[in-house]
């Protein structure tokens, strides 16, 4: 009977919720604003122009297709920092919906990310246009990109579980993970060729889910090669660690929740 009920509540009550959860990401984001989800194109595209310019005329790197090379990184690095942050934050903006009524608070979290997917799908659009304006053709191993963005989703929703849960007890939480991204920004190879890093710290970076990611979409995209099965492994066993703990972080911390919020 319990079993039944729960079945029933996710089909009905639960993804309404979910829904709704969606809808007001978009109604918030995109209100008053003209270009609404032209957004999702311009900013990478100004954020590559800029990159472009400092990296191929003040310090020309000698890279060919740098825009796509670059793109390769900051579309990935946009979804991972956007989706962070509002997933950090969205238990604090939904306190009210958390306070009155019962349901699964994870949900919240997780819609937040969630919410960001539809971006990060226009950003892969335009990474791709971008990718064949440059010359490259599509090739076989472009079926991983699927695999690739599904555990990058994975990871941040972790992410999400556990610092909105530390964000409503601690609220300086936002501006952590808003520095956070400022320093991974440099730390992931985004504007340079992971081949530089110096061996001793190449291990680092592939066990970095977000790292992982930039070096196999231009493993795919630009190299036209399948990347390193250690790289997808190391790719999928991070990101579900990630979740898994974010999870049980965030089911430790949420009895609490109603003293805080």
């Amino acid at each position: 009977m319990a079993s039944a009920a729960l079945t029933t509540r996710w089909n009905g009550d639960y993804r309404f919720l979910i829904g709704n959860l969606l809808l007001k990401d978009f109604r918030v984001r995109y209100r008053n604003m003209s270009l609404g989800f032209g957004w999702s194109v311009a900013s990478p595209l100004i954020m590559m122009g800029v990159l472009t310019f400092i990296f191929t005329r003040v310090m020309p790197t000698g890279r060919p297709h740098f825009p796509a090379f670059v793109l390769c990184g900051l579309v990935p690095f946009n979804f991972f920092s956007i989706a962070w942050v509002t997933g950090t934050i969205s238990l604090i903006d939904n306190a009210g919906l958390v306070k009155r009524t019962t349901f699964p608070r994870e949900i919240i979290p997780v819609s937040s990310v969630l919410a960001n997917v539809l971006h990060f799908v226009i950003q892969i659009g335009l990474l791709i246009a971008i990718v064949l304006a440059s010359g490259y053709a599509p090739n076989v191993y472009w079926l991983w990109l699927p695999y690739i963005v599904a555990f990058e989703i994975v990871f941040v929703a972790g992410l999400a579980l556990a610092f909105s849960a530390l964000d409503v007890y601690i609220r300086d939480t936002r501006y952590v993970v808003e520095s956070a991204n400022t320093v991974l920004f440099w730390l992931i190879p985004i504007f340079y060729d992971p081949n530089i890093i110096p061996q001793q710290y190449r291990e680092i970076y592939r066990w970095n889910p977000l790292a992982a990611v930039v070096m196999a979409f231009r493993n795919i995209l630009l190299e036209n090669k399948e990347p390193a099965m250690s790289l997808l492994l190391q790719l999928a066993l991070g990101s579900i660690v990630t979740f898994v703990a974010g999870l049980l972080f965030f089911r430790l911390l949420k009895r609490r929740f109603f003293d805080y919020l």
